[in-house]
């Protein structure tokens, strides 16, 4: 394996060749997971994403029970038929920003890797500058989206939902057909289908102890969307670091609702509430970065500079800019990996079906993990001008 490359695509060169010249008989076992491994000095995920592709492409077949084998050499032909019509995959994305941005590249670059064709959507309705987009719209496009598919027979989904589970129907749909569907940033408790996301729960307990280590013992928190289990994975992480610190649950800090979809003189009406509390906050833990420019233009209008008076931390990168300057802590989400991750998935589960299995037996959830940023990290430091107090 002295070729450039990656890994697993010189495995599955080296191999094909070795087809190619006869060294595996037609219908004979094939080479198996552990010994590729032991043989290439690689990683199971290295060598099961191999196998995976060679068995997309019509080289070899599986076998329920039996394993994997050389498919016949006639047959190879009528396999490469659907193998080049699969890798079509349906994307559908809800919103636009530099996160959402890197978790389609790492989308595209996988699907490139593997020539599989991408078909793009974006879910969300009348974003508002916020970041706040029509829920009851974006879901009834999500949804449409999603039929879509169905009707186009894609081979595979990648979906970044939008607040709440799409219609039941649509969901069972799916299922029935054994479409493959990878969730990314977001599950959906109750449904067997595989996910991949950031450790949101990590997030919320990391960056609240390293606002309690700050000295900021009253934090609130600012968020965006409010029915999806990363805000309230993130939430409970909040929770768990300040009960660990013993540090009390205040209802009107801890209120598990939307800033950014409040229009402006409610948003600042809520920032004046808590700032004019006996014991205001010293720090507001923001949902992302939409929230946290929203947060910095409101309190700068309220005459509240930041962060001489109040300091900013942020949840993740969804945002217009790149706004970590302006945040003393901020979440750095591996979005381009989820991306690429959630490809590898689902290319693993269109194997499968292809082998008569059901791609949702063993659905699992990857986790992956978080960076915290600090403001000794970010080369510039932003302050906000505060306005002139009436």
């Amino acid at each position: 394996m002295g070729t450039s490359g990656p890994k697993y695509q010189r495995i599955k060169d080296e191999l094909r060749a070795e087809v190619a010249r006869d060294e595996y008989e037609a219908g004979a076992p094939f080479i198996t997971q552990n010994q590729l491994r032991e043989r290439f000095g690689v990683s199971s995920t290295t060598a099961v994403r191999a196998l995976n592709d060679l068995v997309t492409e019509g080289l070899l077949v599986r076998r329920r029970g039996r394993g994997t084998f050389v498919a016949d050499p006639d047959d190879r032909a009528a396999e490469a038929a659907p193998a080049h019509r699969s890798g079509v995959i349906a994307c559908i994305i809800s919103g636009q920003g530099p996160y959402q941005s890197e978790v389609l590249r790492g989308i595209e670059s996988g699907c490139s890797e593997r020539g599989m064709r991408l078909f793009f959507s974006d879910s969300a309705v009348h974003t508002t500058e916020t970041g706040h987009a029509d829920h009851g719209a974006s879901l009834a496009r999500q949804d449409q989206a999603l039929r879509q598919a169905v009707e186009d027979r894609v081979d595979g989904i990648i979906l970044y939902p939008v607040e709440d589970a799409p219609g039941a129907g649509i969901l069972d749909e799916i299922r029935r057909l054994r479409i493959p569907m990878v969730l990314v940033d977001r599950y959906f408790p109750g449904h067997a289908i595989d996910a991949v996301t950031a450790d949101n729960y990590d997030v919320g307990y990391r960056l609240t102890e390293h606002l309690l280590a700050d000295g900021h013992e009253r934090i609130a928190t600012l968020w965006g969307e409010t029915q999806c289990t990363s805000v309230h994975d993130r939430m409970t992480g909040h929770k768990q670091a300040l009960r660990a610190h013993d540090q009390p649950l205040l209802p009107q800090l801890t209120a598990l609702r939307s800033y950014t979809a409040l229009p402006e003189d409610e948003r600042k009406q809520l920032l004046t509430g808590l700032l004019g509390s006996p014991e205001p906050p010293t720090a507001l833990l923001c949902a992302h970065g939409f929230a946290v420019a929203t947060a910095a233009a409101d309190l700068a209008a309220l005459g509240v500079a930041v962060p001489d008076e109040i300091v900013l931390a942020g949840m993740d990168d969804a945002g217009p800019y790149d706004l970590l300057p302006l945040t003393s802590f901020a979440a750095r989400l591996p979005a381009r990996e989820i991306g690429s991750r959630a490809v590898e998935q689902l290319v693993t589960r269109i194997a499968e079906r292809a082998a008569g299995e059901d791609p949702y037996r063993g659905a699992e959830q990857i986790v992956l993990p978080v960076r915290i940023r600090t403001s000794e990290s970010v080369p510039v430091r932003l302050r906000t001008v505060a306005a002139r107090r009436p």
